[in-house]
């Protein structure tokens, strides 16, 4: 199970797409990570699609990863008198600490945090931003508003405030609960929604402790305003457009996309772009010349991966969606002006002796033509280092750590095995040259050049370069 192409794609699972034979077609048409999303899913049913995908994954011999999208805190209207009400533009409407029933000119907002944080002026989003409202009042367990943008609203409807840092986590009592059912699952990515801050990271990895890796998503403009801090905190980031449409201008959007993802290259972690990418597939078995554009744009900047949401988890051409974004991947890499925008993105390496040798790694394989970075690899940090450079020849990570492998199916470029350690240094050289030969990436006689941190089985040391001939006993040098 190859793949043609350096980006990864990852597909989220739902009602199209709940049942082994599906998750096998998914995976065979080029998914390499499998979303599963909580928001919609029980305990019993993440453990029975992560049962799934493990059959699957077993079956191909090929680390298949998971990751677990946690829904986050979800604040919501309380309940209009007859289920709903409209307000127009120009209405004062007031949003309080009542439970009675709403009606045109006021609702329960059942969240003290909001009601304590929102000040004048200040933007309150209904119903994702189909209704808008300025705060003109703040009064204890009181909000007056202006009605901007007018419009039907609901029971339940959800509310968002851009402009506001409210004080809450952003692990609700659900989240934690459905993140412990995760870790004990044995799932490889946790996905946290709604962050605004560096400490919602550091929550989320105190109670992982290592048993999963953390991604934060990006969906709010706190979020962005403090990137840096948080791409510290995380482990990669996810450009989730969805909300991230809602609470910003939309025209920002494409740029904040840009900036995000040369940052987390920079960083060297992980980045997948999300939402609407082919969202026109739920309904049709072709996607439309902007979203092709879209997605291309995405492989175009180097992102770690491409997802879908809706498209596979609950269209009516889940396979055809995952094959699409395949094809788009594989032709954009192939097309003459790639390589170059991919290189003239590619940021100096880090003052460390493993980016050191991550980018002499990549310029001797570019400058000699090796087939192949072989990188020996246990906690996935020298893969990681090797990918950031964003080289031409393939980069294989050998790993005697089947988590490890899951959780690099994520990373652009790594096409991961799973083998016993090496003894010493003349094995580790032998068994890459004959796992560079049988997975396909050189012939005999060509040449690949192996990386790994010396002693073997030492994480983060990376600190040796060797070029080896494929077929031959003896390394080159």
């Amino acid at each position: 199970m190859r793949r043609q192409r350096r980006t990864k794609i990852v597909a989220t699972l739902g009602p199209a797409s709940s049942d082994r034979t599906m998750i096998k077609r998914l995976f065979e048409a080029g998914a390499d990570v499998f979303r599963i999303n909580m928001s919609h899913t029980s305990h019993e049913r993440m453990r029975e699609l992560i049962a799934m995908i493990r059959s699957v994954e077993q079956e191909h011999g090929r680390p298949i990863g998971i990751l677990v999208d946690l829904q986050g805190p979800k604040l919501r209207l309380g309940t209009f008198g007859g289920g709903s009400a409209v307000v127009a533009k120009g209405d004062t409407f007031v949003l309080d600490a009542s439970d009675a029933p709403g009606d045109a000119g006021r609702v329960y907002l059942p969240h003290p945090e909001i009601l304590e944080s929102a000040k004048p002026g200040q933007t309150l989003l209904l119903d994702d931003g189909k209704v808008r409202l300025r705060c003109t009042a703040a009064e204890p367990g009181r909000l007056t508003t202006q009605v901007e943008v007018g419009g039907k609203l609901s029971d339940r409807k959800g509310v968002s405030l851009p402009d506001t840092m409210l004080p809450f986590s952003a692990l609700a009592p659900k989240d934690r609960s459905d993140l412990e059912a995760a870790l004990d699952a044995g799932i490889d990515w946790l996905a946290l929604s709604f962050i605004q801050r560096p400490e919602d990271i550091a929550e989320a990895k105190k109670i992982t402790r290592g048993r999963a890796l953390v991604m934060a998503k990006i969906e709010k403009p706190q979020a962005v305003e403090r990137l840096e801090e948080i791409m510290e905190a995380s482990d990669a980031l996810m450009v989730a457009r969805g909300d991230l449409g809602v609470e910003m201008p939309l025209e920002k959007v494409p740029g904040i996309q840009k900036q995000i993802t040369r940052a987390a290259r920079r960083a060297g972690k992980p980045v997948v772009v999300a939402t609407q990418m082919l969202e026109s597939m739920i309904a049709s078995p072709v996607p439309t010349r902007a979203e092709v554009s879209d997605v291309s744009i995405a492989v175009f900047e180097g992102a770690d991966a491409i997802m879908l949401s809706a498209e596979s988890a609950a269209g009516q051409y889940p396979v055809e969606a995952v094959a699409t974004m395949n094809r788009i991947a594989e032709e954009v890499e192939r097309d003459p002006t790639y390589r170059s925008v991919i290189q003239a993105q590619r940021a100096a390496p880090e003052a460390t002796g493993a980016d050191a040798i991550a980018a002499a790694a990549r310029q001797i394989a570019e400058t000699l033509d090796l087939s192949a970075i072989m990188c020996w690899t246990f906690s996935g940090s020298t893969a990681l280092r090797v990918a950031r450079e964003r080289p031409q020849p393939h980069v294989v990570a050998i790993s005697p750590n089947v988590a490890t492998g899951r959780r690099l199916s994520l990373v652009w470029g790594v096409h991961c095995v799973i083998a016993e350690d090496a003894h010493d240094q003349d094995d580790m050289v032998e068994r890459a040259c004959r796992i560079a030969f049988a997975e396909g990436f050189a012939k005999a006689g060509r040449r690949v050049i192996i990386v790994a941190g010396v002693p073997l089985g030492t994480p983060g040391a990376t600190n040796m370069l060797r070029i080896a001939f494929v077929g031959s006993d003896q390394p080159d040098a």
